[in-house]
């Protein structure tokens, strides 16, 4: 029995030391893009979470004429998001560049596989420590549909079609 508490308590300190030393390591200045490991890890966890929060909360009903709803969407996205994910929704401003984590690519592969739900919660509770705010208090529910509508028209990367 006690060789069990030898070998356990060898490997919490093990653990601990493998940990204090990753801290150590850890460099938390913005100005370095994260590597490959962070990132990803990062960007499961916050799908699960947007996931999870976008399936439990009651979200509001789209609003039915897509059409006016992508061009109101166009007119609150020079106003609320081109600051930041620029105009074109994939060449951020001198502002989402310098910020970290860095404003999303909208019409990025990551961001576009989020369902409409998904997108309509991050656009109206934000998340934190990104840069990314909170819409809910300044924006009604269906102005920020006519934002995620707007988004899905968003040309690909590269591509010198407008919306």
């Amino acid at each position: 029995m006690r060789r069990y508490a030898r070998i356990a308590a060898a490997l919490c300190v093990a653990v601990f030391l493998a940990l204090l030393i990753l801290a150590y390591e850890f460099n938390p200045s913005a100005l370095s893009e994260p590597g490959k490991v962070e990132t990803d890890a990062v960007t499961m966890a916050l799908r699960v979470l947007i996931w999870r929060r976008a399936s439990r909360e009651v979200i509001p009903p789209a609003p039915g004429d897509w059409k006016a709803s992508v061009d109101q969407g166009d007119k609150l996205y020079g106003v609320d998001c081109g600051d930041c994910h620029g105009l074109d929704g994939h060449t951020p401003t001198d502002e989402g560049r310098w910020m970290y984590p860095r404003a999303a690519n909208l019409v990025s592969i990551q961001v576009q596989h989020y369902s409409d739900r998904e997108l309509f919660w991050i656009v109206k509770n934000g998340i934190r420590l990104s840069g990314m705010p909170a819409f809910a208090k300044v924006e009604t529910d269906e102005h920020i549909w006519n934002l995620v509508k707007y988004l899905r028209t968003l040309p690909p990367n590269g591509s010198a079609s407008t919306p």
